[in-house]
């Protein structure tokens, strides 16, 4: 009986183990929730349906190369920048709409606005390892000439012609105020000259364009007590090589585009030092910059290289904030009008500092009505060199 019940349970567990083979043969997936979903043969790849590869066909495209430009560079405008855009814009396309003509934007000491073209112009830019660089274009036109403010008249003084002044503010793109005074409050044929060491250089220049002033680069020069007074990391120094100081200038001169020529900040014993300062006024005469001497240096020998050079070339004869006084400010001013009614132009340079900003724009004013002109210092050049 014993051996029956076991017999009987045995056959049992065979026919249930039987079962359940067949049940997992006829789904592998043992019995766990799937989910079905139905495919329309329509929207398969036509080389599946075709019982070819099933990767769909795609088109291949041939990348396109962009435009050449130079090494790209952080180029961000001042907020208010926009905001004065999009003024001139809306009031530009209200007049057009109404028939009428373009208002004139009303810039520092009246007249009109003489917006300078957008920089960089690709034709005089070459690029480097530092990033863009001037150069003389194919054609021949040089970044003196393109980037340049256009001077009202005859560049050459002479009987008939106004006296004329050319003024450099340098030390800009540092502070913002001062920047933003200088650019806004001075009139546009006021040259500024910006440092390679400020942020937001790019951005500072074509909002400077945008109102009309041509503007200078700024290079480090090493002074008489360098170390102890110490222009900036680049400072070209008598103690490199030529190389060495050229890659320095490669560097402060690719800080941002759209400059006419350089001036100098600091640099009484560089410009003094004629084998290390010859190779530079080279390099400016070879990428087709004008060189403007503060004055500041009674030994620099830029006059000497840039005559045998043929270089644009030009000094100031005054500082007009050498003593930093509203006084002082004004007698230098009227000195440098007196020079000017001499000789019939006149340079002058003055620093970014907020109390010689606001009396140059004072003074600027009264020009028109004592016969005489303000002229950007690119056509100051050009009429010294043409004298």
């Amino acid at each position: 009986m014993k051996a029956l019940v076991i017999t009987t349970m045995a056959i049992m567990g065979l026919i249930a183990s039987t079962i359940v083979w067949f049940v997992m043969r006829a789904d592998p997936m043992g019995g766990e929730p799937v989910v079905v979903v139905a495919i329309d043969p329509e929207s398969r790849p036509a080389a599946e349906l075709a019982g070819g590869s099933t990767v769909p066909d795609v088109k291949e495209v041939t990348p396109v190369a962009p435009p050449p430009s130079v090494a790209p560079v952080e180029r961000t405008v001042p907020a208010n920048a926009f905001a004065e855009q999009k003024a001139t814009s809306t009031a530009e396309q209200k007049a057009t709409s109404t028939g009428g003509t373009k208002p004139a934007s009303p810039i520092a000491g009246g007249g009109e606005l003489v917006r300078l073209p957008p920089v960089p112009v690709r034709a005089v830019v070459e690029t480097s390892r530092y990033g863009p660089l001037p150069k003389i274009a194919s054609d021949g036109r040089r970044p003196s000439e393109v980037y340049a403010r256009p001077a009202n008249g005859k560049t050459a003084s002479g009987p008939g012609q106004p006296a004329r002044i050319a003024l450099l503010i340098t030390g800009l793109g540092l502070s913002d105020i001062a920047t933003t005074q200088a650019i806004d409050s001075l009139p546009g044929p006021v040259t500024l000259a910006f440092g390679p060491y400020g942020r937001n250089l790019d951005g500072w220049v074509r909002k400077a364009r945008d109102l009309g002033h041509e503007v200078m680069l700024q290079i480090p020069l090493e002074p008489f007590d360098y170390p102890d007074n110490d222009p900036g990391p680049h400072t070209l120094l008598t103690s490199l090589p030529p190389e060495e100081n050229l890659k320095r200038l490669h560097w402060i001169m690719s800080r941002f585009a759209g400059y006419t020529g350089i001036t100098n900040h600091m640099g009484a014993k560089f410009t003094a030092a004629q084998d290390s300062f010859l190779p530079v006024l080279e390099e400016l005469k070879a990428r087709g910059l004008i060189y403007l001497d503060d004055g500041t240096a009674a030994r620099s020998t830029a006059g000497q290289i840039a005559r045998d050079l043929g270089l644009d070339y030009s000094v100031s004869q005054v500082l007009i904030d050498e003593e930093r006084n509203a006084t002082e400010i004004d007698l230098a001013l009227k000195k440098l009008e007196a020079i000017a009614q001499e000789k019939g132009f006149a340079i002058g340079i003055g620093t970014s500092l907020p109390l010689t900003i606001g009396r140059v724009a004072e003074w600027a004013r009264q020009l028109k009505a004592k016969g005489i002109e303000l002229i950007p210092v690119s056509a100051a050049v050009r009429s010294d060199r043409q004298t």
